[in-house]
């Protein structure tokens, strides 16, 4: 357990000098909290490893090993593509260092079970950050003091301008389903996880999923490309308690991205809308009463630590390496570990496992 009067030294498997999500979103954000502190960086080659440290001032590695054995690090966030995640996150398990993986956690169920099983003792974090917004930890809350009643149903639609319109070659790979990068698991995962977080786990699925795009233009370079990732996705179930919850994610939207999450319940409505990435972006919330007109609510005190933040890609993450300091610190387990990430996989296997068979399946209990 780190020392509480030392900052958190932090080092970064993908932070790059040309920018990307790391540079863009990881680092300002462990900027903004208190305790943390960039100390190493590990790259893929010599010479971008060396720009990056360069750049950011500090000792730079072209492995993962060399970079959790540094003895100033704490934890590594390792913020690449889903494919690589196996092979850097299990090293640094082994070395007994806390890690940070980005979601998805691993290209398919089975890898994420590995990597599980791999994490024995060792402190894991995954980077379903919605969980740590302060908006939706909110919506959990009133969900829970009974704003609505007994929550009858859980109703949401979405959409993603990606997975249909045209994709930058670095994001090729988004576009093939057996890399784990697709939107059943990013837009859909992130949001079908918030959703479980304010109304409860699933615990059983049936589900209806298709390609209706299988060839998307390559940026706009005349080209195609081939896509076998779900560009359609529609589930229904039930969860705890015996409310349904019935969600439809589309891509490759031609108006625009969004999400809308309605929650009845017998003594009220909750109403949710925001852009594509709730799990980033803000949204609006409204709400009504035993019969009247739904009004605009807003978050109270006490839920945003960084007000400074809202509205940017940065404020839920800013959040979540809050809680992460705080797990580290304290002993505490509010941020979401490997085996919640399992449990999300689960439901996303289960889902493509139905839309394979046509049959329910049966999530096990928490």
């Amino acid at each position: 357990m780190p020392d509480p009067r030392k900052p958190i030294g932090v080092g970064i498997v993908g932070l790059s000098a040309t920018g990307g999500w790391a540079a863009g979103a990881h680092l300002p954000a462990l900027k903004a909290v208190d305790g943390l502190e960039l100390r190493a960086l590990a790259a893929s080659s010599e010479a971008s490893a060396q720009a990056a440290g360069v750049a950011y001032g500090v000792p730079a590695y072209t492995s993962v090993e060399r970079l959790a054995g540094d003895e100033n690090v704490d934890l590594v966030v390792v913020a690449v593509k889903v494919p690589r995640h196996r092979e850097l996150v299990v090293p640094v398990l082994k070395a007994g260092v806390p890690v940070l993986s980005e979601w998805p956690l691993a290209v398919g169920l089975r890898e994420a079970e590995e990597m599980a099983a791999a994490a024995r003792t060792t402190r894991t974090f995954v980077g379903l950050q919605g969980r740590a917004s302060p908006t939706f930890r909110w919506l959990a809350d009133l969900v829970s003091d009974g704003f609505v009643g007994e929550v009858l149903s859980a109703t949401v639609v979405a959409s993603s301008t990606e997975w249909g319109t045209p994709v930058s070659p670095n994001l090729v790979y988004t576009l093939d389903r057996e890399l784990g990068a697709t939107m059943l698991t990013i837009p859909f995962g992130h949001a079908i996880d918030l959703v479980s977080m304010v109304v409860g786990e699933l615990r059983d699925v049936v589900a209806t999923t298709a390609t209706r795009r299988r060839r998307v233009p390559l940026g706009h370079t005349g080209q195609v490309v081939a896509m076998t990732a779900e560009d359609q996705i529609a589930i229904s179930g039930t969860v705890a308690g015996g409310a349904i919850l019935a969600a439809h994610h589309r891509g490759g939207a031609a108006t625009g991205a969004g999400f809308s999450l309605i929650i009845d319940g017998t003594a009220g409505r909750l109403e949710i809308t925001g852009a594509e990435f709730p799990h980033l972006g803000p949204v609006t919330v409204h709400g009504t009463r035993n019969g009247g007109q739904p009004a605009e609510l807003t978050l109270p005190s006490g839920y945003d630590d960084y007000p400074a933040l809202a509205g940017t890609p940065i404020h839920t993450l800013a959040h979540a390496y809050a809680a992460i300091r705080d797990d580290l610190v304290h002993g505490t387990a509010v941020a979401p570990d490997v085996t919640h990430a399992v449990r999300r996989h689960r439901l996303l296997d289960a889902i493509a496992r139905s839309a394979a068979s046509g049959r329910r399946e049966t999530l096990p209990p928490r």
